[in-house]
């Protein structure tokens, strides 16, 4: 068996030693670049066949890696909010122990939308969806009593149903309805939503964006109420929302999400404006705003933490009591979500913190009204292959001269190689850093380390190699008798 390893291990030392390791070297960069390109394809071009079974092959080779980096960008620089354009109204658990536990009767919820309502704000955005008749209607109620209480049942027939008084709320306010995004059918679910329509200018994005089947919306009479609709949906990465989609596809239709919705009713706009070309959604826009986004029509969302937005929560309790500042909700987006225990979405951000639905998106409205965008655009992918390649093959190049002044540097200084790898990949990190800071860009420090190290190492390697055969030959072998030190007169290894 040690000669089939021996014999293994010498044919490799051999392949790494070929034209001074050159040759591995660049099938190294070739294959790594290849399959850091296919881990996240540049939009601006066609993909080869290839590339979706290589990266299906290699499930998340570089990916987990670029991610965890840009969480870390983050987590070093969070966004501080530098405006409060979003204030939200909480269904918290002091709500719910005063007005009763949640799901409520609808004209429970139509008294919270008026009492907003009279603060005048902006827009009032549901994160709420009702796609089936409230059994506490007094019609249901009439429905269920005997026979004997036939006046009785009579007498609640002629009242208002809670859908009709909650419609009245819905159109009497700037409000909108949010609806789950859904991949499969369910009882209560639709393949349609009444949203306000999404003009295209240039190229049909339809085919690029995230796209479902079928949508849990409210019922129809209050869709037909409501001023807007709006989609919920969010992108989930190994569990954590880092990509917020703008605009979604539904069937064969586009529909706006929550934060471009509010911010079309609350400018009095028409429509939504959605600026794509053969490689995908360049922007989207609602009156004179655009927001750049990733090819799909979604952003990556710079967070801000928790723990800064905390002022931005009212509870529902106290804005039905009327003991709420006016001023927090005049001219302000109004978002109303559920935060109780028990009845809450919760959401892991790229910081790291566990936060409500809710708060996603409050914080991509406030990103938006702020124009601090992070991006990723193609040109950035391709800027970086090129460099990954250029600087690749500066190494392949120029790391086997013998007589070159690295490698006086290196056999003069042992530990130098080392030293100096890794103040370079520093500088690559720091570099990275400040473009994030800077420009609000996001450089894959990650696959540049990744791949140029595994360049470096292709000329290490032999020499690696030889240091191991070199100290398996220089072992004494054991004589089975005490005090032989098996000592033959030679000079060790020889």
């Amino acid at each position: 068996m040690k000669r089939y390893y021996d014999l293994w291990l010498a044919r490799i030392r051999n392949l790494l030693k070929a034209a001074q390791g050159r040759p591995v070297a660049l099938a190294m960069l070739f294959g790594l670049s290849l399959v850091n390109l296919s881990s996240e394809w540049p939009g601006d071009i066609a993909r080869p066949a290839f590339v979706p079974a290589l990266d299906e092959a290699l499930p998340d080779s570089f990916k987990t890696a670029r991610q965890l980096l840009f969480d870390q960008y983050q987590r070093r620089f969070p966004r501080i909010p530098a405006a409060q354009p979003v204030t939200i109204v909480e269904i918290d658990d002091e709500t719910l122990a005063t007005v009763g536990q949640w799901p409520w009767p609808r004209n429970r919820l139509a008294s919270l939308i008026d009492a907003i309502a009279a603060l005048k704000p902006l827009a009032i955005g549901l994160d709420i969806y009702m796609p089936e008749p409230d059994q506490t209607s007094p019609d249901k109620v009439a429905g269920n009593l005997p026979k004997t209480a036939a006046a009785l049942a009579a007498g609640l027939r002629a009242l208002p149903s809670h859908e009709a008084i909650l419609a009245r709320s819905l159109r009497a306010a700037p409000t909108i309805l949010g609806a789950a995004a859904l991949d499969h059918p369910t009882f209560a679910a639709s393949t349609d939503l009444r949203s306000a329509p999404i003009l295209v200018h240039g190229a049909d994005p339809l085919g690029r964006v995230q796209r479902f089947d079928y949508v849990l919306a409210s019922l129809p009479e209050l869709q037909a109420a409501a001023h807007g609709q709006a989609m919920l949906s969010v992108a989930l990465e190994q569990g954590v929302v880092r990509h917020i989609p703008l605009i979604m596809g539904l069937g064969e239709k586009l529909v706006p999400s929550l934060p471009m919705e509010m911010l079309r009713l609350a400018t009095g706009s028409s429509a939504i404006d959605v600026y794509a070309d053969t490689s995908g959604v360049q922007a989207v826009g609602v009156a004179d705003v655009q927001v750049p986004t990733q090819p799909g029509g979604d952003i990556w969302l710079h967070f801000a933490s928790i723990r800064s937005t905390l002022n931005r929560y009212v509870s529902a309790r106290d804005v039905l009591q009327g003991t709420v500042d006016p001023e927090r909700f005049r001219n302000k987006l109004v978002l109303v979500g559920l935060t109780g225990t028990g009845v809450t979405d919760m959401r892991t951000t790229a910081l790291g913190e566990l936060v409500p639905g809710i708060e996603i998106q409050a914080q991509v409205i406030e990103t938006i009204v702020e124009g601090r965008f992070l991006r990723r655009p193609a040109w950035l992918k391709w800027a970086e292959s090129a460099f990954i390649m250029a600087f690749g093959l500066l190494i392949i190049w120029y790391a086997p001269r013998t007589q070159s002044r690295f490698a006086v540097f290196i056999r003069t200084v042992p530990k130098g190689s080392a030293i100096l790898g890794v103040l370079l990949h520093l500088l690559n990190l720091l570099c990275c850093f400040f473009i994030f800071i800077r420009f609000g860009l996001l450089v894959d420090a990650a696959s540049i380390f990744i791949i140029l190290s595994a360049v470096v190492g292709c000329f290490f390697a032999p020499a690696l190699l030889h240091v191991g055969e070199r100290t398996g030959a220089e072992t004494p072998p054991a004589t089975g008798r005490e005090g032989d030190s098996g000592h033959t007169g030679k000079a060790p290894g020889a």
